[in-house]
């Protein structure tokens, strides 16, 4: 078997969910994939900002939540843009040591929230099955969602922020059909590929105001100044 990229933990389909201990994470895990286009700007930046926010809150990203990217036109083994290390950067965040990332079936698979950029790569993860739709929203879809959820029918974190988390993607897929966006551009995060840095921090920012209410219900932590 195939080892995973470092501080991700993708194995290889389902024996790799029956044995992630193997890999470091522990078998009772929330894993959150986040997928846009190349995996080199948008899904990077969100991934390493939700890693980002989940340490402000617990301290370390642990509790059994795993962070991970790719794209489904994924620039395999490609670098992330330098537009974007900058934006994490000067969020505070870790950019080092990215790579690229093809979507693969086995990422979806493994993963218990999918969040994309678009409708476009939402339905693409969804229409690669794996009973997916459930659990697969674009970014701002799930901000507005979370939003509308109060907080104390979900678990308290003491019981464990896995549980917490899986009650929350229950929640939110029970009020898709109830509470639609204003506009279908209203939960798009578009490509900033190509464009000048000014571009990128105005991406980061959305993704940032849009992840932050989502880590704050993952973990029933607020940001901590």
């Amino acid at each position: 078997m195939t080892a995973p990229d470092a501080g991700r933990g993708i194995g290889d389909g389902e024996r790799a969910a029956e044995q992630t201990t193997t890999f470091g994470f522990p078998r009772d895990s929330f894993r959150i994939l986040h997928v846009s286009t190349g995996n080199v700007c948008r899904s990077p930046i969100t991934e390493r900002l939700t890693r980002h926010f989940v340490a402000q809150r617990l301290g370390v990203l642990g509790g059994g939540l795993v962070v991970e990217s790719a794209g489904t036109w994924g620039h395999e083994g490609a670098p992330m843009e330098s537009h974007a290390e900058t934006v994490l950067t000067e969020f505070g965040a870790d950019a080092s040591g990215f790579t690229g990332r093809e979507l693969l079936d086995e990422h979806v698979i493994m993963a218990d929230l999918v969040l994309t950029a678009t409708r476009d790569h939402r339905a693409q993860v969804i229409s690669m099955g794996h009973s997916a739709g459930l659990r697969t929203f674009t970014l701002k879809e799930f901000t507005r969602l979370v939003r509308a959820i109060d907080p104390a029918t979900l678990p308290p974190l003491d019981e464990g922020v896995v549980m917490r988390a899986r009650a929350l993607v229950r929640a939110a897929a029970a009020l898709r059909g109830w509470l639609l966006a204003p506009t279908a551009e209203a939960d798009e995060v578009y490509d900033p590929y190509g464009a000048p840095l000014p571009f990128f921090r105005s991406i980061g920012e959305e993704i940032h105001q849009s992840l932050d209410p989502v880590v704050t219900a993952l973990t029933g932590v607020s940001t901590r100044a």
